[in-house]
């Protein structure tokens, strides 16, 4: 096997984006999905107890034993309780880096944010979904800083190109154009390539975050 990396939600929309990207790019890709029907390698739901370590062990499972060398926590829940939100916005992808770190050696992990959340200084004010991919984003931050040297750790925050498009609205004007699934698959590949950058909030949000006066990191 070359080098494996984990994609979860990676069966729709921009998981699959993602990847066929890291395919074309040589990775060799594992998918999760919550759906017994999407094709994934992986069925895991994560809103369930349990199931980001089962998911791991699955994915080791798969990989010879070994700790996949690199993770995409792109799985995300846009509506719901928060409770359910949490569970598969931020303790799943969060659990999912303890398990890598918890197995030594090296790899990368690249988190899929939200372009709301580089502007938003706190959680205050934001919605259930908002709240959970600012705890994600400041986790991100945290952890990357933790794990150094074994983990590198960043996170892309896309615009619009998310499903579903409403969870966008209002979100402000896209200057260069509205993102493609593609683009933020490129920016997900970039990261998990760059072998001396982590700890970067990348916005791929067609200048979004710069037309509101928004900081980019």
């Amino acid at each position: 096997m070359g080098n494996v990396v984990l994609v979860t939600g990676g069966t729709v929309r921009l998981g699959a984006v993602l990847a066929a990207t890291l395919r074309a790019r040589g990775w060799t890709v594992l998918t999760s999905s919550h759906r017994a029907d999407a094709g994934a390698d992986i069925v895991a739901d994560l809103a369930a107890d349990g199931a980001a370590d089962r998911l791991f062990a699955d994915a080791c499972a798969r990989n010879g034993g070994r700790p996949p060398d690199a993770l995409v926590n792109n799985a995300a829940l846009f509506t719901g309780d928060a409770a359910t939100l949490t569970r598969v916005n931020f303790d799943a992808p969060k659990r999912l880096i303890e398990l890598m770190a918890a197995r030594g050696g090296e790899g990368a992990v690249v988190n899929v944010l939200d372009c709301r959340v580089v502007r938003r200084a706190t959680r205050d004010a934001a919605g259930d979904y908002e709240r959970t991919k600012c705890a994600l984003r400041d986790y991100t931050r945290d952890a990357a800083a933790a794990l150094l040297p074994r983990l590198r750790i960043n996170a892309v925050a896309p615009g619009p190109v998310l499903a579903p498009v409403a969870v966008h609205e209002g979100a402000g004007a896209t200057p260069l154009g509205r993102p493609t699934p593609e683009a933020v698959a490129a920016a997900v590949a970039f990261l998990l390539e760059a072998r001396f950058t982590t700890g970067v909030i990348l916005p791929v949000d067609g200048g979004q975050a710069q037309g509101a006066g928004g900081r980019a990191a």
